[in-house]
């Protein structure tokens, strides 16, 4: 009798043993798992970044924010404005300024100067490829195909009529359109296709892209200029004109703007500019600029952007990783 009483002992002893040991495991598991639940979320911010400059890439960083807001960081707040990049500019390069400028163009050396003397640090996001766009009337079934020189005539005011390019053309006056000096588009297509050689005097320059698409979509002796992705948005509205750089007419698309394709001669890099010092302070701005980066590419081409290289947006996101705390 002593000895079953023996055996029973021992057999609740093991049970006991293997419930503690299982019990013990599955704690273990279940930290484990929480632990790696937990790496794997991202941790939640608060607070707002605010964005502005040019009208041209407006449509690329908006679509950003709308993604970074809804699926991202819903307790942080990102403002996009629209000033144009030279006006941006002078809200980014002052005390307590925005935190990233949108830019069409380089910042120019008067630009950096500025943020020297204000002890700020700014770092250049190069975030996309666009295309200078030359767009006309649908209705215009002759000016569908021009040489650079051709617009550059046009846009000097060489040209009064379109007969003057082509007797075969109808003898009508020509009426240019374009961003106004707020923009980088008009900086650029001033500086680098006209090389700096005053417009013709009755251009009639727009701060709005849309009011610009409006124009051109309502006069049939119309031709005007901006980025490709809000003619992209507008091809029920108005038409692109083929460019002649030399070797034959090329149509403006994602497969043809690259700054070493068929439309290099109208194309440009467009960027995004960083305040480091508000990136270092506020987390959710230097969690914006990583978001930015590590998804530009993916959303260039539905705001109507070439992308850039995968290695050149890898090594600015390794940078900006390189400012965190």
């Amino acid at each position: 009798m002593k000895f079953k009483k023996y055996l029973m002992f021992l057999l609740i002893a093991v049970v006991a043993i293997v419930i503690t040991a299982c019990g013990s495991n599955s704690e273990g598991n279940d930290s484990g798992n929480a632990n790696a639940e937990n790496e794997g979320e991202s941790e939640e911010l608060e607070g707002n970044v605010v964005i502005d400059g040019s009208g041209t890439v407006y449509p690329l960083m908006s679509r950003l924010a709308e993604e970074y807001m809804v699926n991202e960081q819903p307790n942080v707040s990102v403002e996009v404005s629209r000033a144009g990049t030279s006006a941006g500019f002078e809200k980014f390069l002052v005390e307590d300024g925005t935190d990233f400028n949108d830019a069409s163009r380089k910042i120019k050396d008067e630009e950096q100067a500025k943020a020297d003397e204000l002890g700020m640090e700014v770092k250049e996001l190069k975030v996309a490829l666009d295309g200078l766009t030359i767009v006309t009337h649908p209705d215009n079934d002759w000016a569908t195909e021009l040489t650079e020189d051709q617009i550059k005539g046009i846009f000097l005011g060489e040209y009064t009529n379109w007969s003057d390019i082509n007797p075969e053309w109808p003898d009508e006056k020509i009426q240019t359109y374009g961003p106004n000096e707020n923009h980088g588009t008009y900086e650029f297509f001033y500086e680098n296709i006209m090389e700096e050689q005053d417009l013709v005097s009755d251009i009639n320059l727009q701060q709005d892209y849309s009011t610009l698409v409006t124009l051109v979509s309502e006069d049939k002796n119309a031709i005007g200029f901006f980025g490709f992705g809000y003619y992209d948005s507008n091809k029920d509205k108005i038409q692109a004109v083929n460019v002649d750089f030399g070797d034959g007419p090329v149509e403006p698309s994602l497969d043809t703007i690259a700054e070493d394709g068929d439309y290099a001669g109208f194309t440009r890099p467009v960027f995004t500019y960083l305040n480091v010092d508000h990136a270092k302070e506020k987390p959710e701005v230097l969690d914006y600029a990583l978001f930015i980066m590590n998804n530009i590419n993916e959303f260039a081409g539905e705001t109507g952007f070439a992308p850039i290289p995968d290695a050149e947006a890898e090594e600015l996101i390794s940078e900006l990783e390189g400012l965190k705390q």
